[in-house]
């Protein structure tokens, strides 16, 4: 997959750049009701800045680059006695109304990250067209359906559907605003580097304001939501594990916590208005992805109690990707959870996450090459999660989580087993200077998993990191004062 994506990238771009060049877009006219739409002012989906045609034509562009690629690449790839990429009109019509839907047998990270990144793009390329969540969605699915039944020769995958459509789109999402986060700061015109930042991010984002000028060129409103991100750098040192695990590997990584509860006059009246995004890479070649944790809130309100305590609930999406070295877990699942965020003292709070759910998902060790039979296992998951955050002002933040995850038989392949995946970590993190710090981590991670027919094989990876560590926020996102207090700061 990886080796596809600059190729068919280009392909991409050179299609949809050849078929729009030379067209015309009129400035949407400003309304007297919405004073933020002054003359001469486009607002975000609204309009002309909002096309259903436009992300049909380049979803379909994308895919037909893709599939050509991959027939000048792999012409002689086979399955089942059938090159994989010699596709034709046929190859629709058989698969959607005579083919079989299966689970497929291709390499974990193929279908646990490269599909569900394939989604991102398809959702990219909706919302950045001016379309909405729940519209994109639709885009989404079509896309993953029309790869599966249109883009290659073998059955088309359940599996594929459900890790590019759904988990794609929960994916999608939190890049998209990350991106229009990055352009909407300080105002105006976003400079060059806000620009490529948010094409990096989001490449569709980046794409459609690039290709198509002003008509995309209007900035997602984010409301003015509260957030706190931060950027690990440091080292990892791995006390224990049971398999091939190196002793110290160089390790970055980034979270980010968007619309925070509490924020007066912020709502959650659209899907992720409320979201977490956290990403990991570690320096080891064959593994250099250890997680992407993705949560969104789909539909949710905000509470309170009292004036120190600042929630929001409701169902959330979530995409999951873990890689410990020695086996790895994915899911895509529904959730019911809070979040929430209180003041214990002037100067002291808490905040946290609690969530419970179920959803499809694979984990067991990864080959990287196509299985039969599989030594990863598909199966409906149940899962659970709860994090913990108590911070001293601006001084320090202790924090504390943990996940698991059961991929059970039900909707599972062969052979016959359980899988039970478990995440738990700790942390400690100093603010030194300003914005920077000192962070200390340790992480577990275990697997009690086989086959039916087989002793169950019990895995663990121990983790303890040194990391130096840029916050957003001085006060590590936490609530620290009221109205017009000011914030007790301890440090510098």
């Amino acid at each position: 997959m990886s080796l596809r994506l600059p190729f068919f990238l280009a392909i991409f771009v050179a299609f949809i750049t050849l078929s729009f060049a030379g067209q015309v877009y009129a400035v949407e006219p400003a309304s007297p009701d919405n004073p933020d739409n002054p003359p001469g002012k486009r607002a975000w989906g609204a309009g002309n800045s909002k096309s259903y045609l436009v992300p049909a034509l380049e979803i379909t562009g994308f895919e037909a680059s893709l599939n050509l690629f991959d027939r000048l690449v792999y012409p002689d790839k086979l399955r089942d006695g059938r090159k994989i990429y010699s596709t034709n009109f046929n190859t629709f019509w058989n698969h959607t109304f005579h083919g079989d839907w299966v689970i497929d047998r291709d390499p974990f990270d193929t279908n646990q990250i490269g599909h569900p990144y394939m989604g991102t793009v398809y959702q990219g390329i909706a919302r950045s067209s001016g379309l909405g969540y729940w519209e994109s969605f639709v885009y989404t699915m079509a896309g993953s359906f029309m790869w599966e039944t249109a883009g290659e020769n073998s059955n088309p995958s359940l599996n594929d559907m459900v890790a590019t459509g759904i988990g794609g789109n929960f994916f999608g999402e939190p890049l998209f605003r990350m991106a229009n986060l990055l352009l909407e700061g300080g105002g105006g015109k976003p400079p060059l580097w806000r620009e490529l930042g948010a094409a990096v991010i989001s490449p569709p984002t980046g794409f459609n304001r690039l290709v198509f000028g002003d008509r995309f060129k209007p900035v997602f409103p984010s409301y003015d939501p509260d957030y706190f991100w931060r950027i690990r750098i440091g080292d990892n040192i791995n006390s224990h594990g049971t398999g091939p695990v190196p002793r110290n590997v160089a390790n970055v990584d980034f979270a980010m916590s968007y619309g925070l509860p509490g924020k007066e006059g912020y709502g959650y009246s659209r899907p992720f208005d409320n979201f977490n995004f956290e990403f990991s890479a570690i320096a080891h070649s064959g593994n250099a992805m250890e997680n992407i944790l993705v949560r969104g809130l789909l539909i949710g309100e905000g509470y309170e109690a009292g004036k120190d305590l600042k929630g929001v609930w409701g169902l959330y999406g979530s995409y999951d990707y873990l890689a410990p070295y020695v086996f790895k877990a994915s899911s895509t699942a529904l959730s019911l959870g809070t979040e929430f965020r209180s003041r214990l003292s002037p100067g002291a709070a808490l905040q946290g996450f609690i969530s419970g759910g179920a959803g499809y998902g694979a984990a067991g060790i990864d080959n990287g090459k196509e299985q039969f039979p599989r030594t990863y296992k598909y199966g409906t998951t149940v899962q659970g999660l709860v994090t913990l955050g108590f911070s001293l002002g601006d001084l320090a933040m202790v924090e504390a989580g943990a996940r698991e995850y059961y991929v059970s038989e039900l909707g599972g392949t062969r052979p016959r087993g359980t899988e039970l995946i478990g995440r738990y970590s700790g942390g400690l993190t100093f603010r030194i200077y300003g914005n920077h710090g000192l962070g200390f981590q340790y992480l577990s991670s275990t697997r009690d998993g086989g086959d039916n027919n087989k002793p169950r094989r019990h895995q663990t990876v121990e983790t303890y990191s040194l990391l130096y560590t840029y916050l957003s926020d001085r006060f590590f996102g936490a609530i620290t004062s009221h109205g017009n207090e000011p914030e007790p700061s301890l440090l510098p």
